[in-house]
């Protein structure tokens, strides 16, 4: 699989006229997590619309190992960049397995079906993501948390070297979310970059080496994650008061974790043996 770095340069993007998101150079490298944080409404739907060419750049531009993909179709864009929605609702009970190999469209031409090559690399994908005991089941009759994996495995069929992950762990349950973010994790350090869309800190603490603050369309912060999730821009972006608090996991890793000031009286916690981070 290929590899490539994805570039920023001085992005501005929305809607007509009307600018949604401002001003954002940075870069996504080999083996990257990167976290997006920010509210609703903040901007995190159109950078992503904009990556993957469904809005047009107003200002800067996205260069992938340097070349400007503007002009790029949207195949070819698909060919370097893969998308995994936060749910996916077929409208006819395809098989795990057909809806793994609709990651292959982007190498196909018009009209063309499937070849072995390219079911042999959707059981690949499968098999990376350790779900082959779901290859013959319905999609729609699976968890939430197999699904997500299965969009993830599309993606991988798709042999993209950069992915995009909008709230991937929407609606799963703990453990659900536990077991898609360390696949996430895996595939980041066999060497694709990630960019994940997130509603909680603790992912970007566990899971990511970069963080990007997004509110009102502009980067609030940027960096790793230790250095820009604080409590000041926890509270700047969503209005709660938060502690940063850290502890040690059994095998000696240190975790932090936020937790809400905002508390009342039957629901208080003790902090007191956690270290304030």
């Amino acid at each position: 699989m290929m590899i490539l770095n994805l570039e920023f340069y001085d992005l501005s993007c929305g809607y007509r006229n009307s600018a949604v998101i401002k001003d954002i150079s940075l870069t996504v490298e080999e083996g990257d997590v990167l976290c997006l944080l920010g509210p609703n409404g903040s901007g995190k739907t159109t950078f992503f619309k904009t990556i993957l060419g469904l809005l047009k750049c107003q200002k800067g531009g996205i260069y992938i190992d340097g070349h400007n993909i503007k002009n790029w179709s949207h195949a070819k864009i698909a060919r370097s960049i893969g998308y995994i929605p936060q749910s996916y609702h077929p409208q006819f009970p395809f098989k795990v397995i057909d809806i793994v190999l609709m990651g292959r469209t982007a190498h196909l031409g018009a009209f063309a079906s499937p070849s072995q090559n390219d079911v042999e690399i959707a059981e690949k994908a499968i098999d990376v993501l350790n779900i082959n005991y779901l290859r013959d089941r319905t999609y729609t009759q699976i968890s939430g948390g197999e699904r997500q994996l299965v969009l993830i495995a599309r993606a991988l069929a798709q042999q993209a070297p950069i992915l995009l992950m909008d709230e991937p762990t929407a609606s799963l349950d703990f453990g659900n979310q536990v077991m898609v973010l360390s696949r996430i994790q895996q595939l980041a350090n066999s060497g694709l970059s990630i960019i994940m869309a997130c509603h909680f800190p603790e992912h970007a603490f566990l899971y990511a080496n970069k963080a990007l603050l997004f509110k009102q369309g502009e980067v609030f912060g940027f960096g790793t994650p230790d250095k820009v999730v604080s409590k000041a821009n926890i509270k700047a972006l969503y209005g709660v008061d938060v502690e940063i608090a850290q502890f040690h996991t059994q095998q000696g890793n240190a975790v932090k974790m936020c937790v809400p000031c905002n508390l009342n009286n039957n629901h208080k916690i003790s902090l007191g043996r956690l270290n304030h981070a």
